[in-house]
């Protein structure tokens, strides 16, 4: 999905020199906001790979203490967790954020049951937070 976003952002990028190329004020002004569209799909794009590299050195930081969840769910045929499992599991983990809100492992552990379970963006807040706790 990057590759084809990165792709997109410059086949934008050629639209928007081409309006510019053509000298009239309303081709001028599609080509500056076509540059727009694609300077923030690219910032976005940056920030999506930056955001998935820490996480990523987060997750290998608190393997590497031996820290990361053990539990053991079923999964579907994709590989996936199934939620019903995933729920089970949840309060535990949630009750060791409420414990010590500090730690950044209980965020982290938090943000991958919360990915399991299907929270897309409470997984991602729970990380972020992670992230914010462990100063990485």
């Amino acid at each position: 999905m990057a590759v084809l976003l990165a792709l997109y952002i410059v086949l934008v990028g050629q639209r928007a020199v081409a309006f510019i190329a053509t000298g009239i004020p309303i081709g001028i002004g599609i080509g500056v906001a076509l540059f727009v569209v694609a300077a923030i799909g690219a910032l976005l794009l940056v920030l999506e790979f930056r955001f998935g590299v820490r996480i990523t050195r987060l997750g290998a930081r608190l393997e590497g203490e031996g820290g990361a969840p053990a539990d053991v769910v079923p999964v579907r045929p994709s590989g996936r967790p199934t939620r019903e499992a995933a729920d089970e599991l949840f309060p535990t983990y949630k009750a060791a954020v409420e414990t010590d809100p500090s730690d950044w492992r209980g965020w982290y552990r938090l943000g991958v049951v919360y990915d399991a379970a299907g929270d897309r963006k409470r997984a991602r807040a729970a990380m972020r937070e992670a992230l914010t706790r462990a100063r990485v």
